[in-house]
Formats: structure tokens, sequence, C-alpha cells
């Protein structure tokens, strides 16, 4: 019986008709030259053995590979594959991810993150963890200006110091004083402030090891959402209040000057805004801005300005800066559900320009 093909050093080539059979020499040093010219095209290397490459003479034919051969091969290499295609996929990501924190925060000790959740899963919701886990990167703001002085709130950004509070806080302040919630006290410098955003960034002296809370992210936001708020109502550091965001993109307008500060010290009611073209808690003045902000019915009062608005992960999705009083002095303001913070994005987006030390 003939074969197509022959492995190398076992029988001589095979006979076929028409040709001359000549037996290959023993131990050859070379393979003896084919009945006829090669082909052109080379065989593969894997089966080059089948096309005289031995110790013997062979056919240059092609051996052809059996069909079920070159399946196999492929799904030996089919795992290797995937395996590196998803190793790729997730260096990407995590690259990807590294470089949005840095680019964000402009530091390795902020928690930036907007899928982590600060409490465990199992406390997901649960307000007493969320307030025990975001109260020690919360901070009372005492500030001093010649016209008197004012208490607020803020947030504490990175281990070293940096918080994010409302411009209307610090706003003329010639001394800023910083309480954590154990107590430490710091002596604080204003790095940058943005009043058309009502924005501030503040720096602590010589602090270190801080608590820092994370950064959400308030497109995810919606209504009816629950939320906490935590902050310095007249003075009183570390107070947890919850509700719901009863409303988005609310069109608030408050003072960019010294104006607020004013009123609080003075009894005029606080927080002075105007909304739906209506003034409330005092008069703003003639230098305001306005800005899209959430809107809550957690619990707000004088002194948690700049404070934390809260979601049930434990990330910070707004920096509470106004609310409704109807009250005609501070004395007697007091919550009735209107309450409203300046969307943690906006904060974000606005790091760069507060680092660089923008005043304006």
């Amino acid at each position: 019986m003939t074969e197509s093909y022959r492995r190398s050093g076992d029988h001589e080539a095979p006979y076929q008709a028409g040709q001359q059979h000549t037996p290959a020499p023993v131990n050859p040093e070379w393979p003896p030259p084919p009945a006829y010219a090669p082909v052109q095209e080379p065989a593969p290397a894997w089966n080059a053995w089948a096309a005289g490459d031995g110790d013997g003479g062979g056919t240059a034919l092609p051996t052809p590979v059996p069909a079920e051969e070159a399946p196999r091969r492929r799904r030996t290499r089919g795992p290797v594959a995937l395996l590196a295609a998803v190793a790729l996929v997730a260096a990407a990501v995590g690259g990807g991810t590294a470089y949005a924190v840095q680019e964000l925060t402009g530091s390795d000790t902020v928690a930036a993150s907007t899928t982590t959740s600060v409490v465990p899963s199992s406390k997901k919701g649960d307000i007493a963890a969320i307030a025990s886990a975001v109260s020690p990167s919360i901070v009372e703001i005492s500030a001093t200006s010649n016209s008197g002085a004012s208490t607020g709130s803020g947030v504490i950004i990175t281990s070293d110091g940096e918080i994010v509070t409302n411009n209307h806080v610090i706003s003329g302040a010639s001394t800023i004083k910083v309480t954590t919630s154990d107590g430490k006290e710091y002596t604080a410098d204003v790095v940058g402030t943005d009043s058309s955003k009502d924005l501030a960034l503040i720096k602590l002296r010589d602090a270190s090891g801080l608590s820092v809370a994370s950064l959400g992210d308030s497109d995810n936001v919606q209504v009816g959402d629950t939320v906490v708020a935590i902050g310095s109502p007249e003075g009183l550091t570390g107070t947890v209040t919850s509700g719901i965001v009863s409303a988005l993109d609310r069109d608030v307008t408050v003072s960019t000057g010294e104006g607020q500060q004013q009123q609080q010290q003075q009894g005029g009611g606080g927080w002075p805004f105007e909304f739906g073209g209506q003034e409330f808690n005092g008069d703003t003045g003639s230098s305001t801005t306005t800005y899209k902000a959430l809107q809550t019915d957690a619990s707000l009062n004088p002194g948690n300005s700049g404070g934390a608005l809260i979601d049930m992960n434990g990330n910070i999705i707004g920096i509470n800066s106004a609310m409704y009083s109807s009250a005609s002095s501070s004395s007697d303001a007091g919550s009735v559900g209107l309450g409203f913070a300046i969307p943690v994005n906006t904060v974000k987006s606005d790091l760069a320009k507060l680092r660089a030390g923008e005043q304006n």
C-alpha cells in the first residue's frame, strides 16, 4: 500500500508509476535531490519533516494537514489570547482610574472615587454607620473679620488639610480657626476662592493624617434619594440630619461679599439668598452670584454652610450652602425643609483653579 508521505528515516521514498526507483544511500551526508523541481512556496515549518527534510529522501509535495488538526491547534491558542485580552482591559481600566483620580485631586491623598462605598455593603443606607464613617472628615470653621465673626463648616479632601467650604463662610476673614471632630484646633489659610460658585479652598497649617472625605458623583443623584447632612449649625459641631433630595438644578442666588457674615453676626437671619425672584433671610446686597443647586429637606441651619450632603454610600454629593427661614432674626431662624447644596461635580471641576490660588 502506498503512503502520501513518510516519516523521516523509516522507509525509502514511495515508488510511483513512471518514475525510476532509486534506493536512498546508506547514511547519506545530504538528502538526495528530488525527482523534479521543488515547489517554489516552502512548506509550513510545522510539517517540514513531511517534505523531505529528514535524513533520507522524500517527496517535495507539501503534506496536507488532517482536517481535525487545525481546529485543535486554534483551540489551544484561544485561552491564551483571551487571558491576554482580559489582562489588557484590566490594565487599561486600572490605569484610567488612577489617572482620573490624580487629575482630579492633584494629590495622592484625596479619596475621590465615585464607585467606592465608604460604609460596608451590609451597612449601606444605615444613617448611623454613614455618620460614624464621614463625621471625622467634616470640620467646624470659625472666621473672624473686621465686621465680626461667623461659624460654618467644611469638608476635608486631603490628609494634609485641604478643606472645601463656602466662599461666604471665609470671605473677608482675617483669621480662620478650624476644629476637627476629635476637638483639635488648627489655623487655616485661604488658598483660593471662587465667589461665582460660592466655593473656597483653605489649608490647615501643620496638619497630617486627617480623615478624608470621598467625593461622589452628583450627576447620578435623583429626586427622592435619601441623603445625610453633617455640619456645625449654631456651633453644634458634628450635627447629623437626614432627608431626601427634593429637587435638582434649582437656581439659587447668594451674596458674594461679606454681607452674609454681617447678617449672621448682627442677628439678621443669616444665609440671605434669592430664589424665584424673591429674597430670603435678609438682603443679599448688590454683589450676588447664581448657581445650580441640589434641593433637600434634610434639616439645615446657620452653621451648616460649607458642610457635607452625603449619599447612602457615604460619598459627598454636595456642599451645603443655603437654607430658607421665615424668621426675621437668627435667634428665631430654623429649618423648614428647604435647603440647598452645591453639587459636588461643580466642586471637582473648580478644584484646579482653587488650588492655583485664584481669588475672585
